[in-house]
């Protein structure tokens, strides 16, 4: 660990120095990316010091009571020692976490996409909640965020509602959210006041861009039609909604949110392209052993991953056995302790792996 300490004072050092070459100036974006670098590293510098001056107070203790000639300073030395034993057990678990290696996924925008599934009219009210939920985070955040398709109920529900989140650390946030999401309450339909288990299945994509993800238009088939469902005046009255298959996987994408047919082109394809980087994501990661696979971000979205209970005010994640008793602040954007609580287990499987 010491090794990888001097490796990283090396390279920050390199990139202080590049951000005083005129070269570097002369270039806003390099500069940016370079600052951008130099405050990562530097968080993990810090922590790395601190770990190295707790080994170096723990020897110079430890050789001060091995002289023991002088009862003073054997104190002070004792003293030392246990301050150094108590602390180091943390600063080196903290900096072993900074050390593992960045997803580069992790500061892009997302897609999310959101399905209500079994449960009927009550499992699309279901989409709906969590729509408003992580448009609450995201307003939270400070991000950005933008609908990009939806397919709304008569009564206020989605069947499936896709948007986009911009914003720094977006798919960061955001990533543990794929999964199957489990709701459990009295539906207002239901009379005998039985309560009811519904889904939604939720897609946490993040965006490609046309270098990454390129699409032959050979591979497209493209058909326009009239927008259809509940909508405004341009529903049913132009051909602007927009159906997109990419004939060698299959995947079929629907826009028809916008009036322009041409924007609803964009969106569509926007989510083509997200959709297919996240296959070819998927199929990298089933190259990688079994064992080395975290179960918290493994992104399968068969998986049950969160039930919300309203009798008992409760939100349970099941991939970490963690429940809160505040599903209504929850299902008001109130995601961060459960975004932190999925991180460090994430991070902590990580550590598991590298210890192996």
């Amino acid at each position: 660990m010491l090794d990888k300490l001097a490796e990283i004072r090396r390279k920050f050092q390199d990139l202080t120095d590049a951000l005083a070459d005129p070269e570097t100036v002369a270039h806003p974006k390099r500069l940016a990316e370079i600052g951008k670098e130099r405050m990562r590293l530097d968080s993990i510098l810090r922590s790395g010091e601190l770990y190295e001056r707790l080994l170096r107070q723990r020897s110079e203790a430890e050789e001060l009571l091995k002289d023991g000639k002088d009862k003073d300073l054997a104190d002070l030395a004792r003293a030392d020692l246990e301050e150094a034993e108590r602390a180091l057990p943390a600063a080196e678990a903290e900096f072993r976490r900074l050390l593992l290696p960045e997803d580069e996924r992790d500061h892009r925008d997302v897609i999310v996409e959101i399905r209500a599934g079994t449960g009927g009219e009550e499992a699309s009210l279901f989409a709906a909640d969590l729509y408003r939920m992580y448009v609450r985070y995201s307003e939270s955040m400070g991000w950005k965020h933008q609908v990009l398709e939806s397919n709304p109920t008569e009564l206020g529900g989605f069947k499936e509602i896709i948007f986009g989140v911009a914003g720094e650390g977006a798919y960061r946030r955001l990533k543990f959210e794929s999964g199957v999401h489990r709701v459990q309450r009295v539906p207002e339909t239901e009379a005998s006041g039985r309560i009811h288990t519904s889904a939604a299945t939720v897609a946490i994509l993040p965006e490609a861009d046309e270098v990454e993800i390129k699409i032959d238009p050979s591979d497209l088939r493209i058909e326009v039609m009239r927008a259809s469902g509940p909508g405004g005046q341009s529903v049913n009255t132009t051909d602007s909604a927009v159906r997109v298959t990419h004939v060698p996987t299959g995947l079929v994408v629907r826009c028809q949110d916008e009036k322009s047919q041409h924007k609803n082109k964009a969106r569509a394809l926007q989510i083509l392209r997200a959709r297919l980087y996240d296959r070819k994501v998927e199929e990298e990661e089933k190259k990688v052993a079994a064992e080395r696979r975290s179960q918290v971000g493994s992104g399968d979205r068969s998986a049950k991953i969160r039930t919300y209970n309203f009798p008992q005010g409760r939100v349970t994640d099941h991939r970490i056995g963690l429940t809160l008793h505040k599903l209504d602040r929850i299902l008001d954007g109130e995601l961060d302790e459960l975004v932190e609580a999925l991180t460090r287990a994430s991070q902590e499987e990580q550590l598991r792996s590298v210890a192996k």
